[in-house]
Formats: structure tokens, C-alpha cells, sequence
């Protein structure tokens, strides 16, 4: 067996109440993160997109294979073309190919098929995944990796104080070509940032108590 290369490992240990005071803070910071779907247009300061790009980056992924790929569109023709081809595909899915069920579950969230925060947020981020291909390596639990990359990805920017919200058009190949990405390279989610519209306002949804998601054994 080949011998893995290791490096040293250093994780502070906090006294129990710093933990929990932690764990605490972390949560309620979280409990107030909201899907938004109406942005302000006003630029936000790319390093801050890069560096949460950076930290979703450093996240678990099958045999370390790192199978994601960001990419941050920002230019207003591109954004308007991705704007255009999303609504085309949403509209053939709203309107013909969306199962009832489907459609009575999103009604409370207030979506269609038009799309305005694809070009009106001043960045979004399409994150793909990364297959096997001529000069990538075959990877592992791609789908479980990217989504706790993308997972990070929102901790992040919610926590550097802008709104995100994750959209996934049906089909969404249309996106290799806009972001000029190979075809080993899969659309997985589209996330526009940015701050939130002037006077926004979100369904009033509530979300399980923890009782009902936490089990212990």
C-alpha cells in the first residue's frame, strides 16, 4: 500500500460553555439567512464573492477529488443571455411539463417562469460539477460533495452580509455554453448575490422545530 502523506492537525478545544455559546451564535446567524428573489443592482466588492468561493472550496469532497467548479458571471450581456435562456426553459416547465403536485408546493414561494434576478443581481455564480474527462480525473460522490460545497457557499456569503438564492432552471446544459464550460462539466445550481431589493420582503415561512428533525439514540 502506498504510504499517504500527512501533515499536523491543530483544532483549539473551547471549555464547553464557549462551545455552546458558539454552536448558539452560529445558529441564530443562520436562522435569519432567507432566499431572496429580488436584488439591488448595486455592485458588491468581488473579493468577497471570491473569498467565499474560497471557503466553499475547502469542503469535504470524495477521495478529495475537489469535483466543482465556480464560475462568477458579471457582465451585463452574458447575464442577460442566461436570463433569457432560463426563462425559456422555465416557462416550457411551468407551463407544460411541471407535475400539479410540484406546482402547489412552489405556490406558497410566489415562482414562475420569469427569472429577473438572473440580470438584475450584480453577480451569479454557476456552479458546476466536474466529471471525468480528458484532462480530469474520474471523481467520487460528486453530488454529495458540490452540494455541501454549495451549502458553504451560501454559510459564507450570508455570514459576509449578502442575499443568495439557489435555482436550478430544468434542463440547464444551456449554461455550459453561456459560461463557455466543456461538456465533463454539469450545471448544478445558479446562485445569484447580492444585497437584498429596497423593501423586500420573503414568504413568511417557518421552519421544524428541532424536535422534529433531531433524533437522538
Amino acid at each position: 500500500m502506498q504510504a499517504v502523506a500527512t501533515t499536523p492537525f491543530h483544532l483549539d478545544r473551547l471549555e464547553p460553555g464557549q462551545m455552546s455559546r458558539a454552536a448558539r451564535d452560529f445558529a441564530e446567524r443562520m436562522a435569519a439567512r432567507r432566499s431572496v428573489r429580488h436584488f439591488s443592482p448595486d455592485p458588491v466588492p468581488i473579493d468577497v464573492i471570491e473569498q467565499a468561493v474560497r471557503a466553499a472550496a475547502t469542503a469535504p469532497s470524495g477521495a478529495n477529488i475537489q469535483p466543482w467548479r465556480f464560475v462568477l458571471v458579471t457582465d451585463p450581456q452574458r447575464k442577460r443571455a442566461l436570463r433569457l435562456a432560463a426563462e425559456a426553459e422555465e416557462r416550457e416547465f411551468y407551463e407544460r411539463r411541471a407535475p400539479r403536485q410540484w406546482l402547489d408546493a412552489v405556490a406558497a414561494m410566489g415562482t414562475d417562469w420569469q427569472k429577473p434576478f438572473l440580470e438584475t443581481a450584480p453577480v451569479v455564480i454557476v456552479v458546476f460539477e466536474v466529471h471525468q474527462g480528458p484532462t480530469t480525473p474520474k471523481p467520487y460522490y460528486v453530488k454529495e460533495s458540490v452540494g455541501i460545497a454549495v451549502g458553504m457557499l451560501v454559510t459564507a456569503l450570508h455570514l459576509a452580509g449578502l442575499a443568495t438564492l439557489t435555482h436550478t432552471p430544468s434542463p440547464m446544459r444551456f449554461l455550459n455554453e453561456i459560461c463557455e464550460r466543456p461538456a465533463e462539466e454539469r450545471p448544478y445550481v445558479v446562485m445569484p448575490v447580492g444585497h437584498p431589493a429596497e423593501g423586500v420582503t420573503v414568504p413568511a415561512l417557518t421552519r421544524k422545530p428541532l424536535p422534529e428533525v433531531l433524533i437522538h439514540r
